[in-house]
């Protein structure tokens, strides 16, 4: 930790240093009238530097300071590399370092583009690309484990008896070892081999093949060059939405995590969208399961990034189910988040426009410890009572009491004070008891 310091201070100093020097240097430019063209380059050269500082700042670890060869999403939305963040979840933590927030999963999602940037600005500065995660375990695998791994695959042709041994094993290997979900698709149409069984019938005939053939997907999409070659295969993507819906709820919740993971490029929302996941999430969702709930809701919020997909949630009744666990007091702070999506389209408006919806919203800003929560509450409230008087008048009376609006514009997060403040100020005009 005291080197990331370190780091970060020369980083920063840096970066102080050479935005004096451009200051100095665009002065002349502005000041003098023929300032000539040195001047000129060598302000384009400190820019260059600059944004060469800037950029290197954003590709180091947080945890590590150093340049990250796997980079990673932690549910908190913050990057880190891979081998800083595990350790850390491993030493038993439950929260981001950055925002300290407390996790909603601790699922690692591969940042494909903060990945391809850090490959590419390392290419263009004659840097070496920084160890993945595939080559910080050990060697990398020999030509006879690529034999053995080849050998379960083709298993998924004999009988149910071998399959099943030859599943558990390739679940354990892609598990424990990163360097065979790495070589996956090195073999001949790996995934029509792979879940060649689950398409011979129904998809749940085997609970328990279902389930380490789900899992084994599942960690594949963990290697960032797997995700494309996944969602090319015709049979992949609805095979996972089957999942989703049938099967034992380890299956369905690492169906939908699988979904999540390859949420994370638009074009794939709309396909996954479109290939008709929304009700099978929202259906795992609805049944608030522990182990499943979350996934299914980490599932939905990265499927609602694409406006399309977030319309149909909506007119599968997503609002009201989300509304219903969140009174129910279940996963509250991740429903929220979710809630808060969903508000930004006008068909949630109006069913958020409820006096309990309201009232509910007040609530838990007044009683959650979670600032990002208090956030997206007031962001859900300034999208649905803004324009709409008599909601306004609903929390202008409450104001009186209890204070919440006031006390958001004091002490919220940077973003909750703008919509706090909004409000309060749209109220001020309407009604003449202040806030």
């Amino acid at each position: 930790m005291a080197e990331k310091e370190e780091s970060s201070a020369a980083g920063g100093g840096r970066e102080e240093e050479l935005k004096k020097e451009l200051q100095s240097v665009v002065k002349k430019i502005v000041d003098e009238d023929n300032y000539g063209t040195e001047i000129t380059l060598k302000a384009i050269s400190i820019l260059s530097d600059l944004s060469d500082t800037v950029l290197t700042k954003k590709f180091r670890c947080p945890i590590s300071g150093e340049i990250m060869g796997d980079p990673v999403v932690l549910s908190s939305g913050l990057t880190y590399d891979r081998p800083s963040i595990q350790k850390w979840l491993n030493e038993g933590n439950l929260t981001c370092p950055q925002s300290k927030e407390v996790l909603s999963h601790t699922i690692l999602t591969p940042n494909c583009l903060v990945r391809k940037l850090i490959s590419s600005w390392c290419k263009g500065h004659g840097v070496a690309v920084p160890r993945s995660h595939q080559d910080t375990n050990g060697e990398m695998i020999t030509e006879f484990d690529r034999l053995y791994f080849n050998s379960l695959v083709t298993e998924m042709f004999s009988s149910l008896t071998d399959r099943k041994e030859a599943a558990k094993e390739l679940r354990r290997l892609t598990t424990a070892a990163p360097s065979y979900r790495a070589v996956f698709f090195e073999f001949t149409d790996p995934i029509s081999r792979l879940i060649g069984p689950l398409l011979e019938g129904s998809v749940d005939s085997d609970p328990e093949l279902q389930e380490d053939l789900i899992t084994t997907f599942m960690n594949l999409l963990v290697d960032c060059d797997n995700m494309k070659l996944v969602a090319d295969h015709p049979d992949a993507i609805p095979l996972l939405i089957k999942s989703v819906e049938f099967g034992t709820i380890e299956t369905r919740k690492n169906a939908a995590v699988a979904l999540s993971m390859l949420s994370s490029d638009n074009d794939r929302r709309l396909m996954i969208g479109n290939a008709g996941a929304p009700m099978p999430l929202l259906q795992l969702l609805r049944e608030g399961h522990p182990i499943a709930m979350k996934e299914a809701a980490s599932a939905i919020l990265n499927q609602c990034v694409e406006y399309n997909n977030k319309e149909k949630f909506i007119e599968l009744g997503a609002v009201k189910v989300l509304l219903e666990k969140i009174r129910e007091g279940k996963l509250v702070d991740e429903l929220i988040n979710l809630v808060a999506q969903l508000s930004t389209h006008p068909k949630a408006v109006n069913e958020l426009s409820e006096l309990d919806t309201v009232h509910c919203l007040l609530g838990i800003i007044r009683e959650t410890e979670s600032e990002r929560t208090k956030e997206n509450c007031v962001a859900i409230l300034y999208n649905v009572c803004l324009n709409d008087v008599g909601l306004l008048k609903v929390i202008w009376t409450e104001g009186i009491e209890h204070q919440t609006l006031a006390k958001l514009v004091d002490t919220g997060t940077a973003r909750a004070k703008r919509k706090a403040t909004a409000l309060a100020t749209k109220i001020g005009k309407l009604f003449p008891t202040v806030l």
